[in-house]
């Protein structure tokens, strides 16, 4: 599975929020996406997401053009998006929230939880992820095992491709570890997977590629193993040493 984004432009009245952007989202590679405020990324991840439309530019799913005119259109492109938010409704547990306006029914009107609470934790499984017990409401979960719940979701919803927004901001270590161990686990599955973050050192430690974007403009881009930090953090800031 690829997404290639060609030569997208985006303003907002006088204010050019993305400027002949060229990018392409790879299966089985973790994308890290940085840059400071307003440097673009969150428009970017809006227009991946279908929030926002470019004004120029295409958008091609493994060759064929698409449109994503709206959220809708991008989930069933295969595109989800796990907000720094995670929108996990607090009050109810595991499962539920795996399968939140999914769930398995029986006769199309009462939902199945014996068959909801087996997928939830087939999918766990498969993910490697530990969470003792998948009736636990989410508000007892520590920050790490909310963010998998969430990525989770994401996944249930036949995401392929997983656009995450500061995954492990405010996480302790080992809730990041988790996390982390999350990402080889997407990235074995075949899914493509973006992570924005202002952290350099993390990026540069979880990801395959980096992209940077400063001013609306692609500005740096490479392997990580090429790179260091010193390299990034002179596209951040466009200081040339």
């Amino acid at each position: 599975m690829k997404i290639e984004l060609k030569n997208i432009s985006k303003s907002f009245g006088n204010i050019i929020a993305l400027e002949d952007i060229s990018l392409e989202l790879n299966s089985s590679e973790v994308l890290g996406l940085l840059g400071d405020n307003g440097a673009g990324k969150s428009t970017l991840i809006k227009i991946l997401s279908g929030i926002h439309q470019p004004d120029t530019g295409s958008i091609k799913k493994d060759g064929e053009e698409v449109s994503i005119e709206n959220p809708k259109k991008s989930q069933l492109l295969g595109v989800a998006t796990v907000y720094q938010d995670l929108s996990l409704v607090e009050l109810r547990n595991v499962s539920q929230n795996i399968f939140l306006g999914i769930e398995p029914r029986v006769a199309k009107f009462f939902i199945d939880r014996k068959k909801m609470d087996e997928n939830a934790t087939q999918l766990l499984n498969k993910l490697k992820i530990n969470i003792p017990n998948i009736r636990s409401r989410v508000e007892y979960l520590s920050g790490g095992q909310r963010q998998t719940v969430a990525i989770s979701r994401a996944i249930a919803r036949g995401g392929s491709t997983i656009l995450l927004d500061e995954p492990t901001a405010a996480l302790g270590v080992e809730q990041t570890a988790q996390v982390h161990s999350l990402l080889k686990e997407l990235k074995q599955d075949d899914k493509a997977v973006v992570v924005i973050s202002h952290d350099i050192k993390e990026v540069l430690n979880i990801v395959d590629r980096v992209v940077v974007l400063r001013q609306g403009k692609l500005v740096g881009e490479g392997y990580s193993k090429d790179l260091s930090q010193g390299e990034i953090v002179d596209w951040i800031t466009g200081v040339e040493r």
